[in-house]
């Protein structure tokens, strides 16, 4: 079942004890107001189950808005159900239509309103934001008509427009920093109890099999506590390790044939499959004497976790999801998200079309670093009348004043780049992009696109309060007869929030 709350409030409808009344100029009243909640409201509903059992689930407003105000304050899922419950213009954002001094849900439905809407979801509900955003921006840009931007001409006849700024980065998950003999001794841990696990109906009848789980551990400290340890010390660590494991392994086997694997819970019996590849790839890379092998397991409570080679000075290799962004006006696009590393530079074709989807045209100028610099993506932007940044490929002009010129431009479409890189910055100290503290893959796909969904609503809300003030600016001392009576300043907001026209 479902039913939804996404007829818009009026703040004077509201209602507070003791007679109190919200105000207008509330921020998550003025966020509550332009979010467009009933389009995403399809997307919701299909993961749902549909089957007519148990409790209506909740409104697409309390799903997404809980997700925004949690990014928003920064707190963990428990504080974000109590803030709410303390807070009524939180439950006017959440479509509530009075206030109610009660845990509006349990905090571990964050886990199912992160799962059912997904990636895909919170990336179409970007979409939708950042168009209504950027159209709202240009139509109210009237002194920009000239702009420089406006340049070559596409394939299509279409004139190019706009600045696209590109980049990728990793988001770090909440992991500990792993090393192969920190991934043995954990999956060594889980073994033993599973062992447990299947032996514990047996007990009694059937001796338990030795795990050596007092030596074993005691070996692991000796080298993890020391400062200094040679290579073939820690190589003879992880083949005692990788002694251990094995024979657990063949116990559970043994085990297996006498109890069920079906007395495991869902999450050991897929803990058991870990540690299964653990063992085959640390056994594998032993055996080799090489540091490396395909779709490498770094942790295993998140084996979708992979290595991503950076080449940043404090951290050469982070372990997370790479994304590609793109940014237009202010405003982020999460165009890819992947748990394996890929080479970005690929992405710049796909990021150029995407462009010409949302506005019908390509850009006039594509600013990216070094790498995204390739022969193939420079024949594309050429073909198409597209500037990319950066100096051409191949010797520098002979003639000093070309030489100069270039870089010139080259230092400019590096200043024109730097919005990209605030905007990685904002979400990784600002927000949680520095670290995702969600567990599974999907969750955490989606805590990474509510990230940008949240900055580009701050965005929208910043650029509203500007043009809010221009229009107050410009009927005060041009145009005092379109507003008039004491509600003009209220009617001008109307006008920046809406986007539609208020008669006098």
């Amino acid at each position: 079942m479902y039913k939804h709350n996404l007829k818009q409030l009026e703040f004077e409808n509201f209602n507070l004890p003791f007679d109190g009344k919200l105000r207008s100029d509330n921020r998550w009243v003025k966020l509550a107001k332009f979010i467009p909640w009933e389009e995403f409201e399809v997307a919701y509903a299909k993961n749902l189950s549909g089957s007519g059992l148990g409790p209506p689930a909740m409104s697409v407003r309390i799903a997404l808005g809980a997700l925004i105000i949690k990014e928003k304050l920064g707190t963990p899922d428990e504080e974000t159900v109590e803030q709410i419950r303390e807070n009524p213009y939180l439950q006017y954002f959440l479509g509530f239509t009075d206030y109610r001094d009660e845990e509006p849900f349990h905090p571990t439905m964050f886990v199912h309103f992160r799962k059912r809407f997904g990636k895909k979801a919170i990336c179409k509900i970007i979409e939708s934001v950042n168009q209504k955003a950027i159209a709202a921006k240009k139509k109210t840009k009237n002194d920009d008509k000239g702009d420089s931007d406006s340049g070559g001409s596409g394939t299509g006849g279409e004139p190019n427009q706009g600045k696209l700024l590109i980049d990728a980065t990793c988001t770090p998950a909440d992991i500990t920093f792993p090393t192969d003999l920190k991934i043995l001794n954990e999956a060594r841990k889980t073994s033993e109890k599973i062992i447990d696990i299947l032996h514990s109906p047996h007990r009694g009848k059937v001796k338990k099999p030795r795990t050596y789980r007092k030596k074993a551990r005691k070996q692991f400290l000796a080298i993890a506590k020391s400062k200094k340890v040679s290579k073939s010390k820690m190589r003879k660590a992880i083949r005692q390790q990788l002694g251990y494991l094995g024979r657990n392994l063949k116990t559970i086997d043994k085990l297996s044939q006498i109890t069920s694997l079906l007395r495991l819970k869902k999450r050991m019996y897929k803990l058991l499959l870990v540690i299964s590849e653990v063992y085959r790839q640390q056994k594998w890379m032993y055996d080799q004497k090489v540091k490396r092998i395909d779709d490498r397991i770094v942790n295993i409570y998140q084996p979708h976790v992979r290595p991503i080679k950076r080449g940043k000075a404090g951290a050469a290799t982070e372990f997370g999801a790479k994304i590609s962004v793109s940014a237009i006006d202010g405003y982020c696009f999460l165009d890819r998200l992947s748990w394996d590393a890929y080479n970005e530079s690929a992405d710049l074709i796909e990021q150029a079309e995407a462009y010409k989807d949302r506005f019908g045209c390509y850009p006039t100028s594509i600013h990216a670093d070094k790498i995204y610099r390739t022969r193939g993506n420079n024949k594309f932007c050429k073909k198409h009348g597209i500037r990319l940044s950066g100096p051409a490929l191949g010797r520098p002009p002979s003639n000093t004043e070309e030489r100069k010129a270039v870089q010139k431009q080259v230092r400019q479409d590096e200043l024109d780049r730097i919005p990209i890189e605030g905007k990685f910055g904002q979400g990784k100290r600002r927000f949680s992009l520095s670290k995702i503290m969600s567990k599974l893959e999907c969750t955490s796909e989606t805590a990474i696109a509510v990230v940008f969904l949240v900055m580009n609503l701050e965005k929208w809300l910043k650029s509203l309060l500007l043009s809010l003030f221009f229009l107050l600016h410009r009927f005060r001392f041009n145009d005092n007869s379109y507003l008039q009576g004491p509600q003009s300043s209220s009617r001008a907001y109307q006008f920046a929030v809406i986007g539609t026209q208020v008669g006098p």
